[in-house]
């Protein structure tokens, strides 16, 4: 009878030996894993003098449904992707049917000794760094800070659809070094395609406006940061222009006197000349603080922006979480923030914000 391969190598130990570990070298050379994670986080909120400053069941943190996997390439390569999708869960729609189905990111790439590099959508190299040092740690609340204050009021994508996140690019290459000592630099470039935007008036006229609907950005779009950790010390600096050239810089830092105590602080400074003819400066500042006491954690901050020609707009929030377990945590948000309002006189009005509500991470 004729013996096959294999039962021929069954008689073997040397060959099942060699088999066995060209079997195993094969498989780490395979290896992958998908991670699903995602956040719910609902609230019962108010804020007072806004479109509609009823009490709402709202959100204070994104909620997010996301997926992201690894494949381990060998010799210290890897695959990567990552795609999150945003959704309301008060309506359980998707947050905002002008954004992409995969609003939060969809970006995949490769890592490996050079470091990380992807393409696709995702959050800046600045606005992935300054996020560190805001005491709300970026999220897109009321009571914090990063979408309004610590930016400065500035939009990474102005050229995207009315409502669609103002901290990411599309079309993009991110790459991000690997840390040295402590010191990592992060760069994104996005290419000049148009993304379905309305008109930007600026320097035109509303029959011919300086980018009209679905424009190109004049120029690439670029962000860069360097980030560096010593200990209880962090501080970055960054740069980015986006595609109508507005342009931001931002110079931040935390620090930590005690393992329970972070100290923070940024300023930064868009310049809006390439659309505006006045007020083309706008500087901002936060100062904020992060106390983590037993399973609490108390969150503290005070800001100003200031556009010239413009009243200040002045900020002081305070936040307290209660943590249920590692993964849900009660929270209760309190704000106070004065903000120009302009109408025949110069004059300002006066918000108040409260919120309560709960956090799980899946």
């Amino acid at each position: 009878m004729k013996k096959s391969p294999l039962r021929s190598a069954s008689r073997s130990p040397l060959l099942l030996a060699v088999l066995a570990l060209a079997g195993a070298a094969g498989g780490a050379r395979a290896q992958s894993s998908v991670t699903i994670y995602g956040t719910v986080d609902a609230g019962v909120q108010r804020t007072t003098h806004v479109a509609n400053d009823a009490t709402q069941i709202t959100r204070r943190d994104n909620n997010k449904l996301g997926f992201r996997g690894v494949e381990d390439l060998g010799s210290g390569l890897k695959a990567l992707f990552q795609l999150e999708i945003r959704y309301d869960p008060d309506t359980g729609a998707l947050e905002n049917n002008t954004r992409p189905l995969f609003q939060g990111q969809s970006r995949v790439g490769l890592q490996g000794n050079f470091g990380t590099l992807r393409l696709g959508r995702g959050l800046t190299a600045f606005q992935e760094s300054v996020m560190a040092f805001e005491p709300w740690s970026g999220l897109p609340n009321v009571a914090g800070y990063q979408t309004n204050l610590q930016v400065a009021g500035y939009t990474s994508d102005p050229l995207s659809p009315a409502g669609n996140s103002a901290n990411r690019f599309s079309n993009a290459v991110f790459y991000n070094t690997p840390v040295w000592n402590g010191f990592q630099v992060n760069a994104t470039v996005a290419t000049k395609e148009a993304n379905g935007g309305p008109a930007v008036i600026g320097k035109g006229t509303t029959t011919a406006p300086q980018y009209a609907a679905n424009a190109n950005a004049s120029n690439n779009p670029y962000s860069v940061s360097a980030t560096y950790t010593n200990g209880p010390f962090a501080a970055m600096l960054a740069a980015e222009r986006n595609a109508v050239e507005a342009k931001i810089w931002s110079v931040a830092a935390s620090f930590k006197p005690i393992p329970d105590l972070k100290l923070m602080a940024s300023f930064q400074r868009q310049d809006q000349s390439h659309t505006q003819f006045i007020n083309t400066d706008t500087d901002a500042w936060v100062l904020g603080a992060n106390w983590t006491v037993g399973v609490g954690k108390v969150l503290l901050g005070y800001g100003q922006k200031k556009p010239d020609g413009v009243l200040k707009t002045k900020q002081a929030s305070v936040g307290y979480e209660y943590s249920l377990s590692p993964r849900t945590y009660l929270y209760l948000d309190l704000s106070h923030k004065r903000t120009p309002f302009v109408v025949t006189a110069r004059s300002d009005v006066t918000q108040k914000h409260y919120a309560l509500g709960v956090h799980h991470n899946f």
